[in-house]
Formats: C-alpha cells, sequence, structure tokens
C-alpha cells in the first residue's frame, strides 16, 4: 500500500483524510519500513500536507496513543513544534506552572532533549516536579494540582516505529506538527509555538476539524516558536470555528522588548535556575517579561482574560505577590529538593 501511496505524492496527487489514517495507522503497527516512511514524510514536507492530510494522520496517532481521562471543562497546553534552534530556556514549561498557580488547568504534553538545549522532562526534573507518572497519577495530578505533565513516550509509545526515520532525516517533519495536535488530556485550549507561520492557518483548520476550541498558533519574528519579546509576533487563532491573523508586539500589551540573549540558556540546569529566578522575582527582565506575555496568551485561551493585554496585568500581579512562587514549592515532588539543586553551581 505504501509504495502506491508514495508513487502517488511523487505524482503530486494529495491524501485523503482516510489515506493518511490508513499510512498513519500502519506506521503506528510497525509495519512501515524507515526507509519508506522517510522517503514519504520527506515528500510531504517539501510539497507540504493538506488539512486532510494532517487531519488523517492525527486521527491515527490518536488512535494508538494512552489518554488520560478527566472531568475538567478547560485544560490547556503550552506544547509546541520545538526546533526552533534558539537555544532558549523552557518557557512554555514556566508557563505552564504559572497558568497553575492561577487556578488554570495545564496538561503540558513534552518530553526530553531532542534537538534543544533542554526538554520540558529535563528541566522539571531538576525543579523537582514529577514526569514520569502512570496516566493514573497523571488525572489525580492535574485534578489535585491542577496541572500534569504529559510525558510523550509514555503516551505515544507506538512513536518509536517512527523514530529511525525522524533521525535519519535531522530536520523537522509533519511529525513535529501532529505532537501539539496529539495531547493525550484532549486539550481544546492552547498556545502553540510553531516553527513557520506560514503553516499557522492548516494548523488551525486542522485544529477545528479535531474540535479544538480556543487556539493561538505563534511565531516570532526573530525565530522563537513562542510570543517573542524581542520582535512582533506572527499569530493564527483559532476562537470559535473562526480563523484570523494578526501580530502582537510587546509594547502593544505594555511590555518592554529585550534581547533574546538574556533568554538563551546551554543546558538544562540553566533553564531551570532562570526559572526559578523568575518566581522568586531574581531574574532578569527580559526573561520575565517573556514568560508574562505567554501566560498570558494562555490566560486568554482559557478564557480567563478578555485580551492578552489585560492577561498581562494579571501575571505581573501573580509573580509580584509570591502566588506562582508558593504555587511552585507545593508543586515539588520532594519540597525545596529541586529547589536547592537548581540553585546549586555542581
Amino acid at each position: 500500500m505504501l509504495k502506491e501511496t508514495l508513487n502517488r505524492v511523487l505524482d503530486g496527487k494529495t491524501l485523503s483524510t482516510e489515506e493518511a489514517y490508513e499510512v498513519m495507522d500502519l506506521v503506528m503497527k510497525g509495519e512501515v519500513s524507515s526507509e519508506q516512511l522517510a522517503s514519504l514524510i520527506s515528500l510531504l514536507r517539501f510539497r507540504g500536507e493538506t488539512v486532510e492530510e494532517l487531519f488523517g494522520f492525527v486521527q491515527g496517532m490518536r488512535e494508538h496513543m494512552t489518554t488520560i481521562q478527566h472531568n475538567e471543562t478547560v485544560v490547556v497546553d503550552t506544547c509546541g513544534t520545538g526546533g526552533d534552534g534558539q537555544s532558549t530556556f523552557n518557557i512554555s514549561t514556566a508557563v505552564a506552572i504559572v497558568l497553575a498557580a492561577m487556578d488554570v488547568k495545564v496538561a503540558k504534553h513534552g518530553n526530553r532533549k531532542v534537538s534543544s538545549a533542554s526538554g520540558s522532562a529535563d528541566v522539571l526534573e531538576l525543579l523537582g516536579v514529577p514526569v514520569n507518572g502512570t496516566p493514573e497519577e497523571a488525572k489525580d495530578m492535574l485534578a489535585r494540582n491542577g496541572m500534569t505533565f504529559l510525558y510523550a513516550p509514555t503516551y505515544h509509545s507506538a512513536m518509536r516505529h517512527a523514530g529511525g526515520a525522524r533521525r535519519e532525516l535531522g530536520f523537522r517533519t509533519m511529525f513535529n506538527m501532529l505532537g501539539p495536535l496529539s495531547n493525550p488530556a484532549n486539550s481544546r485550549h492552547q498556545v502553540i509555538g510553531i516553527y513557520d507561520t506560514n503553516l499557522g492557518e492548516t494548523l488551525a483548520e486542522t485544529l477545528n476539524k479535531l474540535g479544538s476550541q480556543h487556539v493561538l498558533l505563534v511565531t516570532g519574528r526573530d525565530g522563537l516558536d513562542e510570543f517573542s519579546i524581542s520582535e512582533p509576533t506572527d499569530v493564527v487563532e483559532l476562537k470559535d470555528e473562526t480563523i484570523h491573523r494578526y501580530t502582537v508586539a510587546p509594547e502593544e500589551v505594555g511590555l518592554e522588548r529585550g534581547k533574546i540573549e538574556d533568554i538563551q540558556v546551554q543546558n538544562p540546569l540553566q533553564s531551570a535556575r532562570m526559572i526559578q529566578e523568575i518566581f522568586e522575582g531574581t531574574a532578569n527582565k527580559t526573561a520575565t517579561n517573556i514568560v508574562t506575555l505567554n501566560a498570558a496568551a494562555g490566560l486568554y485561551v482559557a478564557g480567563e482574560t478578555p485580551s492578552i493585554e489585560t492577561g498581562v496585568s494579571l501575571v505581573q500581579t501573580a509573580l509580584a505577590s509570591g502566588t506562582v512562587a508558593t504555587y511552585f514549592k507545593k508543586l515539588q515532588q520532594k519540597k525545596g529538593e529541586g529547589l536547592e539543586y537548581a540553585s546549586s553551581d555542581s
């Protein structure tokens, strides 16, 4: 079947949703060779995936993923496509903690370091936050603590069959996009950093077909797959089945611009230290402001504030008052242990 599919894609034809689903189903079952898969995802990368194809691929991935069942009405995820190459600290991970501290339920989907200086699982471990829980434990943490971390390999074990092809290629493929579309908690409210803003409308349309309610797909003009603090950010917004595009500059929401060098790190330990400093109020202004901006966007998609601008002041208050720092200490697996480790020079 895949040989026929490859020939069709090579001829410029697109796949139907059903065909894309069948292909992904075979991939997840380990019935597609690394060579065939590498050929297919390379062709799709250079041609560009359609909404119908992405919708089918996501359905195929979701069919094979482990899910957590919960009763929350709104659950936010801040997982992005990754691989922006900017070596910044784990902004979306810090944002997840800030949102949970402000009573927004968060199911943070993430992994260990692959192409970045620090993966979300790596930095959370250093901060003393559990990352390897079972689905039942994750469900309990979401209900009890307001935040849970969904370690991608635990919930997407079938993705191991695609690992060889992805490693061989070494460039971003559709799997970078499919990860944020496959949250195991079925999050319908998301802030998704994407590496190319031209993908925004396609991903928004796909998310709409998947039933998402409010999503921001963001790309900083400095290359960040986050809301940028140094340049304007291109935003594609899906809200209540309507999609539109706009830009957000830091000064438009009351924040000063900063230098990207102020938020770059070399390893998970440096990332953990920077996150801790933000919560303690001792971080450089650029680091604090970029978390504030992205957390404000999270409040907006969660329906907690009518705009990103109004969300900024709410986040600033939560950080300045110690609300976030207090919550963070309670979230740690062993109170104080992660703080001490992240602060050490060893």
